[in-house]
């Protein structure tokens, strides 16, 4: 039996992971999985080797003061690699962690054969990266065309699938009514999936949310949650006494949740092609510590934060970013779009035509196909 280890280091690696395995599952039931995972992998019966929170760290600063726990999650992970020894060791995005990985697994047995999914974002810090991948990467799934030029630059084999997130869904039988009474107007609000930007930015968007209660009477706020932090989030919403405010975690009532929303208040990061493929208007928040941020700051190369804008060379989705990030310029932007229908609409149409590039309707059906031709 041919065997396949998924590497992945926070949830939205867990939910990329899932779509490409899930199919894969479908068309092949002769393999045996191992990984490290969250709850969508779990969902499909595949056992992870340690709980995925125990690697999701963020920030430089964050990373330095782990160093050695990381160091020596990095080197208990290989081992188990190479014990279940894998046919495929499948690596999604993280690459601080999963490539480092892949990298120790390579070199200690070479017939292993490594596939990594999402690119590392060479186009925005780093580009010398490339160059090291090479000697340990066997196969790169991109999810977006203008990266294949950075691959093939140096002959390193790579496919571009397009992004698993932007696939054409099935319609949902889920009724959102007696979540969202009244048929009150839905903003859906994405804080984060780390502890960290959850520390960060609901304090933030707790206050936003006040500011909009003494305009509009007429808006429920959902907050998108992890599994894991769904009780905190709650927990913090309760404290405030709001009675228009909740937070939800399961994936399909989160999705039914945002196409029915009529605005989007996102931390910057994957969710923003989910929002935009729910042709839902929106604006992009950030916060970090400030250490993090100067290094961030020095580091990249690109103007915006948003992979949308990035793509454009404009800014579509309004980003507020570190300083800009507080409750009365959200408040601000919100409102103005919100009294505004025409511009909302005219985001909409301008970053359909940005993911439409991003699109090939069968990405998953691609990686998989990888996968299967590489065991």
């Amino acid at each position: 039996m041919k065997k396949i280890f998924i590497l992945t280091g926070e949830p939205s690696g867990d939910k990329l992971a899932y779509t490409v395995i899930d199919k894969l599952k479908k068309n092949n039931s002769d393999i045996e999985y191992l990984c490290v995972g969250g709850s969508h992998l779990k969902s499909l019966d595949i056992k992870s080797i340690y709980d995925l929170k125990e690697i999701t760290y963020i920030g430089f600063t964050s990373v330095l003061f782990n160093l050695f726990k990381i160091k020596k999650k990095i080197n208990e992970t290989v081992e188990k690699i190479i014990e279940f020894k894998p046919d495929i060791l499948f690596s999604v995005d993280s690459p601080d962690f999963t490539l480092r990985v892949a990298k120790k697994v390579k070199k200690i047995n070479p017939k292993i054969k490594t596939i990594h999914f999402v690119a590392p974002q060479v186009w925005v810090w780093r580009e010398y990266r490339v160059k090291k991948l090479k000697s340990f990467l066997d196969h790169v799934l991109l999810l977006f065309p203008f990266e294949k030029k950075y691959f093939d630059k140096e002959n390193i084999q790579s496919t571009f699938i397009g992004h698993p997130l932007l696939e054409n869904n099935k319609k949902s039988k889920i009724d959102i009514s007696q979540i969202i009474k009244d048929k009150k107007k839905i903003i859906s609000i994405f804080a984060g999936s780390r502890q960290s930007e959850l520390d960060n930015h609901l304090p933030i968007l707790i206050e936003f949310i006040k500011m909009m209660n003494d305009k509009y009477k007429d808006i429920f706020y959902v907050f998108h949650s992890t599994s894991e932090f769904n009780k905190f989030v709650q927990d913090k919403l309760i404290k405030e006494g709001f009675k228009n405010c909740g937070s939800i975690s399961d994936a399909e009532i989160k999705s039914e949740v945002l196409k029915s929303s009529i605005f989007a208040v996102a931390k910057s990061g994957t969710i923003s092609l989910e929002i935009c493929n729910s042709r839902v208007p929106s604006i992009i928040i950030y916060k970090m510590n400030f250490i993090n941020f100067l290094i961030v700051k020095m580091l990249v190369k690109v103007k915006f934060a948003n992979i949308i804008n990035i793509a454009a060379k404009e800014e579509i989705i309004p980003e507020l970013i570190q300083s800009n990030c507080n409750s009365k310029k959200i408040f601000n932007k919100v409102t103005t779009y919100l009294d505004d229908v025409q511009l909302m609409q005219n985001q909409v149409d301008k970053y359909q035509v940005v993911i439409n590039d991003f699109k090939t309707n069968k990405s998953s059906e691609i990686a998989a196909s990888v996968l299967t031709s590489s065991l």
